[in-house]
């Protein structure tokens, strides 16, 4: 019996596993007596598990994306429901679009807080991320989410001095170009499109978060960062649904993209030894510009 198996069992009263397929980032599907199939996964790191079932519950409290419920984690393993993946649709992306919205708005206690019963040392991918409150956004992007990752790279020769400057610049220059002060939004964190399951009964999941209190337009960055089926129903629905929420996005959101993308950019910078640095450096220059 594998050990995505055995976790699985621990999590499923009276179930035996009857066999588990991989399915990439240390997620496997297994299937359990009866014919059910759950997802059991390793954590990247320590706190990895802990950390992503708070993000999951967290994101699900309101109901609003449909989130695949936890069945149990431990130290190493976090296990939760399956879903069918099927084929992107028009009101699929809608409904998505407006969920999203929702759960943004119901807010987070700070920028940067951790989910309830989160831990601080959190990941996103395989990359830690430290999870702590500020007070203003600016602050807490510069300090937690890009100069952390730009010492990474300089360190590991992945940016020269040049490359870094740019980074610096951003950072320098958040006060002025993050647009019009928001409360802090309720994020999934990692919300790319392999982290947003077109699912068989016509909805949309969202898995893998990196959750935290942060800023809404960095998840609709993100969206965009590495294509989605059906992105400009997405975005259309969830600018209606928030400005009907009393809480439009800010004049100015779709230039500010690049200045959101700095993050995840930085992210595959260093996790992918310097794949996305050209990338990274175009996104900061764009930034500011």
């Amino acid at each position: 019996m594998t050990a995505a198996e055995r976790a699985a069992e621990r999590y499923l009263d009276g179930c035996r596993a009857t066999g588990s397929t991989p399915l990439g980032g240390g997620a496997f599907a297994v299937t359990v007596t009866g014919g059910r199939t759950v997802v059991a996964k390793r954590g990247c790191g320590d706190g990895a598990a802990a950390a992503e079932a708070a993000g999951l519950n967290w994101l699900a409290e309101h109901g609003d994306v449909p989130i695949p419920a936890v069945l149990g984690h431990d130290d190493e393993w976090l296990v939760t429901e399956h879903v069918e993946g099927g084929a992107p649709t028009a009101s699929a992306a809608e409904e998505f679009g407006r969920a999203l919205a929702a759960t943004h708005l119901h807010g987070a206690p700070a920028f940067g807080s951790a989910p309830p019963g989160g831990p601080a040392e959190a990941w996103i991918g395989m990359a830690p991320m430290r999870n702590e409150p500020y007070r203003a956004w600016p602050e807490f992007y510069a300090a937690a989410r890009v100069e952390p990752y730009v010492r990474n790279a300089l360190d590991r020769g992945l940016f020269g001095k040049r490359e870094a400057e740019a980074f610096e610049r951003v950072c320098d220059r958040l006060p002025e170009i993050a647009g019009p002060a928001e409360p802090p939004a309720r994020l999934h964190g990692d919300a790319w499109s392999g982290n947003v399951l077109w699912c068989r009964d016509g909805r949309v999941r969202l898995i893998d978060p990196a959750a935290h209190g942060g800023h809404r337009e960095t998840d609709l960055a993100m969206l965009r960062l590495f294509g989605l089926p059906m992105l400009d129903r997405v975005l259309g629905a969830y600018a209606e649904a928030a400005a009907d929420a009393g809480a439009p996005l800010s004049e100015g959101w779709r230039e500010r993209v690049e200045l959101h993308q700095v993050f995840p950019l930085l992210v595959h910078t260093v996790l992918f030894d310097g794949a996305y640095a050209a990338q990274a450096v175009a996104a900061a220059h764009g930034a500011v510009r």
